[in-house]
């Protein structure tokens, strides 16, 4: 038999208490034989905590996310930056991936830019190259993200190679028109759409300081 979720009973908790604490107080009203000035303020200030009481934990019932079908990922965590980079490319590099990796359901994310990797970290895959396909080729021509909820229903999932195989969610930002960040998450429709929003503030805060720094004439060399 399945053991109940810890988590989903400490949230019924509040409903559980506020509901016996009004019982009790209503019980203890009918009991009384003669009401005080003092026991009515005491019993009003009684029903008031009670309800805030069952309204929290309704609150809590709504606003508790269904836990999504979470892996680990297979490979070896690393951090991994492209030679000869400028010091501000690399801070910022650093920056944003810190922050994506700390606050979003990212485990794994690849910048690419100008034809070249600029950044691995995360759980890396054992492939270091980024090959576009006709994903990557669609994010550059439309300049729109495409976000894959679950990567093992969709036929392009051989393009993600680099990411760890059993990468269960990938969304592809674009970086300007000549860069996408990936990111590669450990359980599928784990993204919400503010997480959405934020991974599309920063890919517009990487396009502005690279297109500052590697300009035209920069190529990343290879290894």
């Amino acid at each position: 038999m399945a053991k109940p979720d810890q988590n989903q009973v400490l949230r019924q908790l509040p409903i559980v208490v506020g509901g016996l604490a009004s019982v009790l107080l209503l019980i203890n009203r009918l009991l009384t034989p003669q009401l005080t000035e003092s026991q009515a303020r005491s019993d009003a200030l009684g029903v008031i905590i009670s309800a805030l009481l069952i309204l929290t934990g309704l609150l809590w019932q709504q606003v508790q996310p269904r836990s999504p079908d979470v892996v680990e990922l297979i490979g070896k965590e690393g951090f991994e930056l492209a030679p000869d980079l400028p010091e501000a490319v690399k801070t910022e590099l650093a920056w944003a991936s810190h922050l994506l990796l700390t606050n979003t359901v990212t485990r794994s994310l690849v910048v690419w830019y100008k034809g070249q990797v600029l950044l691995r970290r995360g759980i890396l895959g054992v492939n270091p190259e980024v090959k576009p396909g006709a994903i990557l080729q669609r994010v550059l021509e439309k300049q729109k993200p495409v976000y894959l909820v679950s990567l093992k229903i969709y036929p392009g999932q051989i393009e993600f190679d680099y990411f760890p195989e059993n990468t269960q969610g990938v969304i592809c930002q674009p970086i300007g028109d000549r860069g996408v960040l990936i990111l590669g998450a450990n359980a599928p429709r784990s993204y919400t759409n503010q997480d959405e929003n934020w991974i599309a503030g920063i890919a517009e805060k990487l396009d502005f300081t690279l297109s500052s720094h590697l300009d035209d004439a920069y190529k990343v060399p290879s290894e």
